[in-house]
């Protein structure tokens, strides 16, 4: 299933929810029309158990590379680049599954809304913890103001993956991850 989920999961970046088939779905899962609505009700179910799937993997990537880290400002780099590495090259132009359902679907689906509210609230959440971090073990200044700074880093992010939709190379991305590290410390 999760074999299956992976593909789900590229043909809603690459296309958005409405613009994603049952044929390109099957073909993307390998499996059959019939084996899809046995596992799944409908579209919105299959996009749904994909959308988890998604956030529940890059969380986990995430993590690992945080925990990587020693130093506060080293975790929230690593966060950053993390986010910089999915917006260049095939990567980038799949898009964020969390960043095009916020745009697509977020309006109009309140189940969905919740769960790219909660996707991005732990985000945020995240920085405001490696901000914190980063401030108690001195590797990004005191006079940080938590709560603006994760914003913006949010927003940054979120922009990243937006802008690495339309084609960016690394460099660009990575120069951009340098300056957002020069804005708050």
């Amino acid at each position: 299933m999760d074999e299956a989920l992976e593909g789900a999961q590229l043909v809603f970046r690459e296309r958005g929810y409405d613009g994603a088939s049952l044929s390109q779905l099957s073909t993307a899962m390998r499996l059959t029309a019939g084996s899809i609505y046995k596992a799944f009700s409908d579209k919105r179910a299959i996009f749904l158990a994909a959308f988890n799937r998604y956030t529940e993997k890059r969380n986990d990537e995430l993590q690992r590379l945080i925990d990587a880290e020693t130093t506060g400002r080293a975790k929230l780099q690593a966060m950053l680049t993390f986010y910089a590495d999915s917006a260049h090259g095939i990567e980038g132009r799949r898009g964020c599954l969390v960043a095009g359902s916020a745009v697509e679907l977020a309006t109009f689906d309140t189940d969905i809304a919740d769960r790219v509210k909660a996707a991005v609230q732990r985000t945020e959440t995240l920085l405001r913890k490696l901000i914190r971090l980063g401030q108690a073990d001195g590797s990004l200044p005191a006079t940080i103001d938590v709560d603006a700074s994760a914003l913006a880093l949010l927003c940054f992010l979120q922009g990243l993956r937006v802008v690495g939709k339309v084609g960016r190379t690394r460099s660009e991305v990575t120069a951009a991850v340098n300056r957002a590290l020069q804005l708050i410390a």
